[in-house]
C-alpha cells in the first residue's frame, strides 16, 4: 500500500493512540499534520513526513484556522482521523455540568468540527476516508463514565450519519472502538482509581484491563493497523462501520 502524494490530519497525534495512527500513515507514505494543544508535546514526535500544529479541538476558531493552515501548507485533507479526545471518569452525582461540557467539547464536539473543516477540502479532492476514534463504551456504556460514554456514543452517531449523507460518493466514515489501550490515558486512569478506592496501583489497573475480553491491554499499533486497512485498498466498501478492537465479543 502506498499514501503517496495524500495528506493525513489526526487530532490528538502527539501521544498514544494517535501518534501510532500518525506515524503508521507515514510509513506508508503519506503526508501527516499531527495535532494538539501543547506544541512542545507535538515538536518532540514531529520529523520526516509528520508536521505539528498546536490546535484545540474544543474551540472552533482554532479549529478552522488550524486546519485551513494544514491545507494551504500540504495540501487537501484525504485523510482524516477525528482522535483528539479526553478519558476522566465520574458517577452521575459527582458529574457537574463544567467536567460535562469539558468531555463533550474536546470528545465530539471536538470531533465534529474536525470532520467539518476537512472536508472542506477532501471534498475537492475524488478520494477521502474518515476515521473517528471512539471507544467500546460508545456502544456499551461504561459505569462511572457517563459524559465519556455519552460522547463516544455521539462520535459513533456522527459517523453513521455523515456515512448515510455521503452514500455513493468516493469518501467513507468509519469509527474505530478500542477498548482499554496501553497509553498514558491508562496511566493516569490507574492512578485516579487508585485514589478514588484505595485500591493499589496494580489492582486499579486489573480493573481496566479485565473490562477487555483478553484480559490484556490493546497495544496501540493494533488500532493504528484497523486504522490503515480503512484507508487501504478494497476498503471502499466498509462505510457506517463501528469496528471492535476489544480482544473479543462485547
Amino acid at each position: 500500500m502506498s499514501l503517496q502524494g495524500k495528506h493525513a490530519l489526526v487530532t490528538g497525534g502527539g501521544t498514544g493512540i494517535g501518534l501510532a495512527i500518525a506515524r503508521a500513515l507515514a510509513d506508508q507514505g503519506a503526508v501527516v499534520t499531527i495535532t494538539g494543544r501543547r506544541a512542545e508535546v507535538l515538536d518532540q514526535v514531529a520529523g520526516d513526513r509528520m508536521f505539528g500544529l498546536a490546535m484545540d479541538v474544543r474551540h472552533e476558531e482554532e479549529v478552522v484556522t488550524g486546519i485551513a493552515r494544514a491545507v494551504e501548507a500540504r495540501g487537501p485533507v484525504q485523510i482524516c482521523v477525528a482522535n483528539a479526545g479526553i478519558a476522566v471518569g465520574r458517577t452521575l452525582q459527582k458529574t457537574d455540568m463544567d467536567f460535562w461540557r469539558d468531555i463533550m467539547a474536546t470528545n465530539l464536539d471536538g470531533a465534529f468540527l474536525t470532520i467539518r473543516e476537512s472536508l472542506r477540502s477532501m471534498l475537492e479532492t475524488d478520494w477521502g476516508r474518515v476515521i473517528s476514534v471512539a471507544s467500546i463504551a460508545g456502544l456499551r456504556g461504561a459505569p462511572g463514565a457517563g459524559a465519556y460514554s455519552a460522547s463516544k456514543h455521539g462520535m459513533i452517531g456522527l459517523t453513521r450519519t455523515y456515512s448515510e449523507e455521503f452514500m455513493g460518493t468516493p469518501y467513507t466514515f468509519n469509527a474505530l472502538c478500542p477498548g482499554y489501550v496501553d497509553t498514558p490515558i491508562v496511566e493516569r486512569n490507574t492512578a485516579s482509581i487508585s485514589q478514588r478506592t484505595g485500591l493499589g496501583a496494580e489492582d486499579a489497573l486489573k480493573l481496566m484491563v479485565n473490562q477487555n475480553r483478553h484480559k490484556r491491554l490493546i497495544e496501540p499499533e493494533e488500532v493504528a493497523a484497523a486504522a490503515l486497512w480503512l484507508v487501504g485498498p478494497g476498503s471502499q466498501s466498509i462505510n457506517g462501520q463501528c469496528i471492535e478492537i476489544a480482544g473479543g465479543q462485547t
